[in-house]
Order: structure tokens, then sequence, then C-alpha cells
């Protein structure tokens, strides 16, 4: 999945300190998109990132998380698209992928499962098979985890799995 704009509401805090000038960075990200991840993860369902930013916030989100596969800094998705697939060994059609903005178009093409968030742009929302009802950083990922494991008909198998 992407992370601006998917996992986040899409703004970007950027702060300088004043002791030193230094640049941070703030992100907010969905308490329930991550217990939506961390669920997947019970579940076995492989989870990652591909965004085009660097951010120490995303790292440690991912973390938390327990991505299985974490890209920072790759403003052509389609490459890490493909570096996680051979890691991973699942092919278009096992791979699910969950964007917002122009750059997720291009993985669109090739998933099984392109899911547009409500707040994406048109392009995508059309090219989508999915569109969320939920907003980035707003527990869109957290929808696409259910509607998965709805799919697989393990959904009531994972509810007492989930953790606080």
């Amino acid at each position: 999945m992407d992370v601006d704009g998917t996992l986040t509401d899409g703004k970007v805090c950027i702060f300088a300190r004043m002791s030193d000038g230094d640049l941070g960075e703030l992100k907010i990200f969905d308490a329930h998109d991550g217990a939506g991840l961390t669920l997947a993860h019970i579940m076995g369902i492989k989870t990652g990132l591909i965004t085009g930013r660097n951010s120490a916030a995303t790292t440690q989100r991912a973390k938390e998380m327990k991505m299985d596969y974490v890209y920072q800094g790759r403003a052509k998705k389609l490459e890490a698209y493909r570096e996680c697939q051979k890691l991973s060994g699942f092919d278009d059609g096992a791979t699910a992928y969950i964007g917002d903005d122009l750059p997720d178009l291009a993985l669109f093409e090739h998933v099984g499962l392109a899911v547009a968030t409500a707040n994406a742009v048109a392009e995508l929302k059309k090219a989508a098979h999915y569109v969320t009802s939920a907003s980035g950083g707003n527990g869109a990922a957290r929808e696409v985890v259910e509607l998965i494991l709805r799919a697989q008909g393990r959904w009531k198998e994972a509810i007492p799995k989930a953790l606080a």
C-alpha cells in the first residue's frame, strides 16, 4: 500500500526544531488501520508499503504493524513492487494494493485487487476494482483487511484474535 493519503490523511507536517534548526516530520496514523494491519499479520496476510517519501515515522509505524515489506524513497513504485513479488513469491493475481494518487496507477494495472481510497483522485477510482468507504488515514486499510478476510471466509476466525 501507499502511505501518504492511504495510511495517513495525506497531510505532511514539517516543523523546525527550535534548538538546532533541523527539520522534523509529523504523520498521524489511524488506530483502526493499525488494528486491522496487526490482525492481518496474525492471520498470515503479508503486508507492506511502497512510498516515494523517506520518513522515520513511517519506518516506526511499519515496524509496529509487523509489515513484511517496506520500500521508502521509491519514486517509481513498479520497481519496488516487482522486488516485493520476488521476495514474497506471490504473483499479480495474489496481490492487493491500496493507493490514492497518480503514482499508484502503474501498480493498479498489475495487481489482482486494486483498491482506491475514498479520497483518491478520479483516475485511480476509475481504475480500481474497489473503492473504500473510508478515506486514507481514516480506516481505509482496515476496511481492506476486513474485505480480504471476509472474502476468504476467515473473518469470524479472525475476530477473537484481534489484539488491543
